[in-house]
């Protein structure tokens, strides 16, 4: 098995290698709440899509084509946001995640009926489940929500086995580690709101001033 591996390792593309790179750059300076994680993204996932189609990944093309028009919403947003708001962290309650999930959920159901449907046995469930999950999660981080990494280490552990099954054994690993780096871009986000909170005494003088 672990000759199988190194094999696959070894037959990885340099633009695979690339896509891998700027895919580990995206993800560390998003936690980092870092701007330049959006053009990291954009190159990243133009290769992605390529990729993707050319292993028969069909849904993981056409959502890396959609992670590129994200990577642009994404730096706008972004940078709307930092000039209006600072790098504010929100939070979304408990009925607006359980619809969020109630509604990836239904959205995978119909999209894969209907393309079961067209493509037949072509279409892998699993490939469906990940690619709808990660374009609504994707919203999520673009406009700073915080539970979105508790989302992606879900998404990441799936994926991550859906890529290793279709032989592309480096970008399997990259969603190992992506599953790492959820975390720390989970407590990054969450230390960076706790700072942004005003405290009380905080809150009086600027209603005082006001």
């Amino acid at each position: 098995m672990i000759d199988a591996f190194w094999t696959q390792f070894a037959e990885q593309s340099l633009a695979e290698i690339v896509a891998v790179v700027l895919a580990i750059a995206y993800v560390l300076l998003a936690a980092k709440q870092n701007i330049w994680c959006w053009p990291c993204a954009l190159f990243s996932t133009a290769i992605y899509t390529w990729i993707f189609w050319d292993v028969s990944l069909f849904f993981q093309a056409v959502l890396n084509f959609y992670y590129l028009i994200m990577a642009v919403y994404g730096w706008v947003y972004w940078k709307k946001m930092h000039e209006k708001e600072g790098e504010a962290v929100v939070s979304w309650p408990l009925r607006q995640h359980l619809a969020t999930l109630v509604g990836i959920a239904i959205a995978t159901a119909i999209t894969f009926y209907v393309s079961t449907s067209i493509f037949a046995e072509t279409i892998v469930f699993l490939d469906v489940l990940v690619a709808v999950a990660s374009a609504a999660v994707t919203y999520l981080m673009a406009t700073k929500v915080l539970e979105n990494w508790l989302y992606w280490m879900i998404i990441n552990s799936l994926a991550a086995y859906l890529y290793f099954s279709a032989g592309l054994v480096l970008t399997g690993v990259l969603f190992v580690g992506y599953v790492m780096f959820s975390v720390y871009g989970f407590v990054k986000w969450r230390s960076s709101q706790r700072t942004e909170i005003p405290s009380d005494n905080q809150t009086s003088v600027a209603n005082t001033n006001n």
